[in-house]
């Protein structure tokens, strides 16, 4: 799907057709729609690809006067067990010599806060801070998402607290490994900024200088929150891990102790329950009675030891 917005009054406005100083959104575009990108728009094909192809690392390129900017954009979805997964995806921005174009396998909250109007003074026929607009939302969305996923796993932990079920643990560890994914895709954008802010490939005004510092501290913080968060994270499910072992050697060992008091009456009736004579006081009674002594003074014990609990 492709939709034309353009700012208009100092408010960003869905346009019908192509103008000069507009933003092109394109969103899972069909074979039709790319090959209008590619022939009629004379988008490079390989900068429109970049965009829809999921493995494509964040990077910056220039090729005659189109720039293509790909980077990582932060998704987070809720599956139907109720459990949120997060992850990320290429989100293309290529710069044209009339408008600015992007290009996204999905849509996702970036594009739906800039058309809804969430992002202010967004100007589309200033195209470098417009895409630089765009970068910083994307910042803001993965600090977003870090704190979400922060309390998701607070609160996993708290029910971890009273039982240990595999549903808890298998969310931690999907927590576990989107961190993973953040931290991966917020390294690779960060170095693709460093590279616009070299101003080589993308010239930069003064203004412009001050909104990618802003990205780049935004996207710092991101990258200091996923290094403290993966960390606990991972110190939680080792703890826990420890948690689990020693539970399961408390049972056993309730388990072991049960099993040794119950063996001793059937020891003691084996033995008076033998076909031979000469056995001392053969009476049930007195068989009874050794029975629950015996158990008694092998139960203290082992009470006294801590072995049921």
């Amino acid at each position: 799907m492709i939709n034309y917005y353009m700012t208009v009054d100092s408010r960003l406005s869905q346009i019908q057709e192509l103008q000069d100083g507009c933003w092109v959104s394109a969103v899972d575009p069909t074979e039709e729609e790319i090959r209008y990108l590619t022939e009629t728009l004379g988008v490079d094909s390989g900068f429109v690809r970049a965009g829809l192809d999921e493995e494509e690392s964040s990077r910056i390129e220039q090729e005659e006067e189109q720039t293509l900017i790909v980077v990582d954009a932060p998704v987070a979805e809720k599956q139907d067990d109720g459990t949120m997964t997060y992850y990320t995806m290429p989100f293309a921005i290529i710069l044209m010599p009339d408008y600015v174009l992007t290009v996204s396998l999905r849509d996702n909250t970036v594009i739906a806060e800039i058309t809804g109007g969430v992002v202010k003074n967004v100007q589309t026929k200033l195209k470098t801070r417009f895409f630089l607009t765009i970068l910083l939302r994307i910042a803001y969305r993965f600090l977003q998402n870090l704190k979400q996923i922060d309390k998701i796993s607070s609160f996993v932990e708290q029910q971890l607290h009273k039982s240990m079920r595999n549903k808890e643990l298998i969310q931690l560890l999907g927590l576990e490994k989107s961190l993973v994914y953040f931290s991966t895709s917020i390294k690779a954008n960060e170095v693709t900024m460093e590279k616009i802010q070299r101003g080589r490939i993308i010239k930069l005004y003064e203004e412009d200088e001050d909104l990618l510092d802003d990205v780049l501290i935004e996207i710092h913080q991101a990258n200091e929150m996923c290094n403290i968060y993966s960390g606990i994270l991972s110190g939680m499910m080792d703890a826990f891990a420890s948690v689990i072992s020693n539970n399961l050697n408390i049972v056993m060992k309730v388990l072991t102790s049960l099993t040794i008091v119950m063996a001793i009456p059937n020891m003691i009736f084996s033995f008076y329950g033998m076909n031979v004579s000469g056995i001392p006081m053969p009476y049930a009674w007195f068989t009874i009675v050794v029975s629950i002594i015996a158990v008694a003074i092998v139960t203290y014990i082992l009470v006294k030891k801590n072995m049921f609990s």
